[in-house]
This record gives C-alpha cells, sequence and structure tokens, in this order.
C-alpha cells in the first residue's frame, strides 16, 4: 500500500467508529461517538507489531452491533413519522449495505424504501395475473411515486425541523443532522410483482420500483434478491464473503488514488466477490489471511482477463457488473492496492518472503493461506 499505514489504520479506525462523520450528526450524538470511540475493538488488539496484517484483519470485520443498531433504530423511527404523516399508506423496508451488514462506517446512511401500500404493477404473465388476482391501475407508476415524493419532503421537513432534509436528490430524500443519530436517505417507491415473485410469493423475489425526480422516470430493480443471495453465499463460505467484501471496500476507501477507486461502486464490489472462490473463502474462518489471498487472486483475475470478468452477472442476474469502462478503472486500481496489502502482510507473515526481492503471487498466496493469527487475549 503506497499510503503510510499508519494512516490507514488511523482512516480505518475513524470510518468504524464514525469519528469521521460527526458533522452528519447532532452535536450530542457527536459527543456519544467520540466517547465511544476511545474503546479497543478486538481486531486492534491483535498482530499489534504486524500493522498491515492489523489493517487487514480490522478491515474485514462487521461494524460494531451497537453502531449497527442505531442506524437501523434511526431508519425505523423515520419510517413511523412518515406512517402517520403521509395521506396514503406505506410499506417500509429496508435496503443497501446496512441490513445486508457489509457497511464499512459506523455513521452509514440507510436506505428506507417508503413503498405506496395501495399502489403496485405487474408481470401479466405472472401466476396470479392470469388467475385474476390483480385489478389494474389507471395511474401511471412514474406519478404515484411523484406524489409520494412531494408529500413525504413535506411531512419530513414540517417533522424535523432541526434535520438537514436535502430534497435535491433524484432518487432519495437525504436527512442528517439534527435530532437524528445517523443518517437516512428516505426512497419513494412501490412494488412491482414480477414472474418469479408470483410463482413462489417469496418477498425476496419481489421487485421494487423507485422514482428518479429529474427525469422523471421509474427505475426497477431487487434488492431483496441482492441481500438473499449475499447472504446464503456468505454462509455458505462461513461468513468469508462478506468478510472479502468489507476488506475491498476498505481498501477503496483507502486507496492512494481514491478518486479512480471509487468508479467501482461498493455494491458492485459485492456483486464481484460473488463470484470469487467460496472454497477459499470458507478457509478464513480458520486462516483469516486466506480471505485477503482470495481477494486478492479474484480481483487480479477479473483485471487480466477483463473480457471474461465482463461476463459476470449482478446476483440478481438483472445486469454485467462491470458494465462501463469507469467500473474497469476502478477495477485496476483497487486490484493494484490489494496487491500491494497482500504482499506486505505477508512479508510480515513470512521469514522467506522478507528474504525475497520480488516474490511471486504464489508465494505470497501461499504465505497468507498458511498464517495463523491468535485471538487477542
Amino acid at each position: 500500500m503506497a499510503r503510510n499505514i499508519n494512516d490507514r489504520l488511523t482512516n480505518l479506525n475513524k470510518r468504524r467508529k464514525g469519528t469521521d462523520r460527526l458533522d452528519r450528526v447532532s452535536k450530542e450524538f457527536a459527543a456519544s461517538i467520540v466517547n465511544d470511540s476511545m474503546i479497543l475493538e478486538k481486531w486492534e488488539k491483535r498482530a499489534t507489531a504486524q500493522p498491515f496484517t492489523r489493517y487487514a484483519l480490522g478491515a474485514m470485520q462487521p461494524v460494531e452491533k451497537r453502531y449497527t443498531d442505531i442506524s437501523i433504530e434511526t431508519a425505523i423511527r423515520v419510517g413511523k413519522q412518515l406512517q402517520q404523516g403521509l395521506s396514503m399508506d406505506v410499506d417500509l423496508r429496508l435496503q443497501g449495505s446496512v441490513p445486508l451488514d457489509v457497511h464499512i462506517r459506523g455513521v452509514s446512511d440507510v436506505d428506507l424504501l417508503t413503498l405506496a401500500g395501495s399502489f403496485l404493477t405487474y408481470t401479466q404473465g405472472g401466476a396470479l395475473a392470469r388467475a385474476g388476482w390483480y385489478r389494474p391501475s389507471d395511474r401511471r407508476p412514474v406519478d404515484v411515486l411523484l406524489e409520494l415524493r412531494r408529500e413525504a419532503e413535506k411531512v419530513l421537513t414540517a417533522a424535523y425541523p432541526a434535520v438537514t432534509v436535502d430534497c435535491t436528490g433524484g432518487k432519495a430524500i437525504a436527512m442528517s443532522g439534527g435530532s437524528l443519530p445517523r443518517p437516512v436517505d428516505v426512497v419513494p417507491s412501490h412494488w412491482h410483482d414480477n414472474i418469479d415473485y408470483q410463482a413462489a410469493q417469496q418477498e425476496h423475489e419481489r421487485g421494487v420500483t423507485i422514482l428518479n425526480k429529474h427525469v422523471p422516470t421509474t427505475i426497477e430493480n431487487l434488492p431483496f434478491l441482492h441481500i438473499q443471495r449475499i447472504n446464503e453465499a456468505d454462509g455458505s463460505t462461513l461468513g468469508g464473503l462478506k468478510k472479502a467484501i468489507r476488506l475491498a471496500k476498505n481498501v477503496k476507501n483507502d486507496a492512494e488514488d481514491e478518486q479512480a477507486a471509487m468508479k467501482l461502486p461498493s455494491f458492485d464490489i459485492a456483486a464481484l466477490l460473488y463470484h470469487a472462490d467460496r472454497a477459499m473463502l470458507r478457509a478464513g474462518y480458520q486462516f483469516e489471511l486466506s480471505i485477503l489471498a482470495e481477494t486478492q487472486r479474484f480481483f487480479d483475475w477479473c483485471w487480466n482477463n477483463k473480457d471474461s470478468a465482463r461476463q459476470l452477472r449482478t446476483p440478481d442476474g438483472t445486469r454485467p457488473i462491470l458494465n462501463t469502462d469507469d467500473k474497469i478503472d476502478g477495477l485496476r486500481v483497487i486490484s493494484a492496492e490489494l496487491d500491494n496489502l497482500a504482499g506486505e502482510v505477508a512479508r510480515e507473515q513470512s521469514n522467506v518472503i522478507r528474504g525475497l526481492q520480488a516474490p511471486t503471487q504464489q508465494i505470497i498466496a501461499e504465505a497468507l493461506r498458511n498464517a495463523y493469527i491468535p485471538d487477542a487475549a
């Protein structure tokens, strides 16, 4: 890693404990975050004489549960305010990295889907549609969501006078500060009952349509299928997949060329690693640095086999992951950063590698896979 490792450890600590985003919360909550940040996490007590190893281990770990709980509780609180203030019924769901537990910040924005409860669209060829379960509406989806967006903006602005309620975004109403201990992004939306949902009636198969008010237009996605498939894959790797995702996201945030690294969105990092070698990720249950070895190997493979990597699709199957040149550029930077990190960690773990001027990737990977890092005393 080109940037000073001590700076990276400091940045990692700030991200995880929320002190990097004190301007996104009120002074009261900022003081509490600063106070809590003095408590050492388990990873900070491991590999104390090996800073690169300590960084890699810390970058894999989930954010402390108390921080995640506060994020979720804040979103639920905002959702209840919407349910009380809106003239229409709405369903509430969380999407994104926080409910998936791959967020890397103690102060994370939470995506709150606010779904119009009395309106949905559906695929006409589905089983339920053929059985006559649905009643067609004469309203356009974009008009329904524009109405929901306008009303939600008014409700939130009136209900949270001390909160910064930013209504300029196309897809979300961004709320931060004031009485909110965590930022919340409110996303007006409605359900879309696709063929797969109509066949099985499993909510993770159900589509969600969101609004981009700047066009205006609607956008369909499958946020819960993404969550479901990442969770299933993570279970098969004994937690290794989510550790790899967090690791790559932290490396992205600490990249020397951070601007270029940011061209690969966090969603697509998770989608890519869904295709990594699960047996190698599973080995990280005992030999944690195997996760670094596999993450580095897989990003290196994607960079060196770009035509094949471009064929990889998101876990929900809706699109190719690396569908722009900007994403390929971000992949390049993150892959190079992982190469450097893997080499530095391997040098800390292997006397043999310390004596080699240019160890091969195979030698580095073997050193990482064979390294055992004991828990802190």
